[in-house]
């Protein structure tokens, strides 16, 4: 079994994180459809959650091939990158496999290079 989820440190604070993420997929032209602010939802219901926030994000042409050959990926397209803050404040980048999402989606292999952007744009913020 493969590892399903994928995760390094980043070497900047959550939000740093994710503005040095948002800038890195403007300038590689991949469509950021949008944050969410898990921890700042929990605030606005009176609850505290340390810094967290999920980048949804795609390309498209990168995608599509890969829903026709299993559309049960679209379960887990568009990709996504998890950045939470851990234990002793660490900032933590995690993401799918896309060895995994393959194994979960039965599609072919020759696919799963399409999937590979999240850990690539996570590596780096080491």
């Amino acid at each position: 079994m493969v590892a399903d989820i994928q995760s390094v440190a980043s070497q900047y604070s959550v939000d740093e994180t994710v503005v040095r993420l948002e800038a890195l997929l403007q300038e590689k032209g991949v469509k950021l459809f949008c944050v969410v602010d898990h921890s700042g939802e929990a605030a606005k219901a009176g609850l505290t959650m340390p810094a967290t926030k999920l980048l949804i994000f795609g390309n498209p042409a990168a995608g599509t091939p890969v829903m026709l050959a299993a559309p049960s990926v679209a379960l887990d397209l568009p990709l996504k990158i998890l950045v939470a803050e851990g234990e002793g404040g660490k900032t933590m980048l995690s993401w799918n496999d896309p060895a995994w999402l393959r194994e979960r989606h039965n599609f072919p292999a020759e696919l799963e290079t399409k999937l590979q952007a999240a850990g690539l744009f996570a590596k780096q913020m080491v």
